[in-house]
């Protein structure tokens, strides 16, 4: 079987979110990196992968998907061989219900949050401008209401977001909170969660976390 093909690299949030699943399964792939530079993401090569000109792209055989929601899940599904990687909870309705009721929550509230920090003092700054700190500043604000929450759900589980266990509904996070513990607000923000703070740490013990994080810093892992 031909390996599955992902467009981008591994230094883009949401291209690092494709690799650590097809990490966690062990499936095979390949990294065709897409250049921003030469604005081949507008070209349209690539616009036929992904009409909206981002990463990742995603190919397998004759499908290809956008979205690495939607491509972490197609991964989980399709290419995971043992119940170890069972990270969607498949098989039993009630338990995969809560691994999508948090991934929204990722999706809709937590990144919200980190991604505006993160434009603010890497994207605005690289671009010649001034980060905007009130945005910064009602960013950490909403992202503290989160973890809040976070933290009562994770001393109810004892675990992970999902349950005991981990599922894709933790692994989700794991790109941008990356960029965010380099940044000076996370270890006033995490500090004050001790159940988040170890929540964080058990899944950077993860291999597939390990290998993307490397990956991530321009490392092979």
């Amino acid at each position: 079987m031909s390996p599955v093909k992902v467009f981008g690299s591994a230094p883009f949030t949401n291209v690092a979110r494709v690799l650590l699943c097809l990490e966690e399964v062990g499936a095979d792939y390949e990294i065709v990196d897409v250049d921003f530079g030469a604005r081949e993401h507008k070209g349209p090569d690539h616009l036929a992968r992904n009409p909206f000109g981002q990463v990742p792209a995603f190919q397998d055989g004759d499908l290809m998907l956008f979205e690495s929601r939607a491509i972490c899940r197609y991964i989980l599904r399709k290419h995971r061989a043992t119940d170890e990687a069972n990270l969607l909870r498949e098989g039993d309705p009630s338990e995969s219900a809560v691994v999508d009721a948090w991934l929204d929550v990722e999706a809709l509230r937590y990144e919200p949050s980190v991604h505006a920090v993160f434009v603010q003092r890497r994207v605005v700054p690289a671009l010649g401008g001034e980060p905007d700190e009130r945005v910064i500043a009602e960013s950490v604000a909403r992202l503290r209401e989160t973890l809040a929450v976070y933290e009562a759900r994770l001393e109810a589980t004892r675990g992970y977001l999902a349950g005991g266990e981990v599922s894709l509904a933790d692994l989700s996070h794991f790109p941008y909170t990356r960029y965010f513990m380099e940044m000076p607000y996370a270890a006033p923000v995490f500090g004050a969660y001790p159940r988040v703070t170890a929540w964080w740490e058990r899944l950077l013990a993860r291999p597939s976390v390990r290998k993307v994080a490397a990956m991530m810093s321009g490392g092979e892992g």
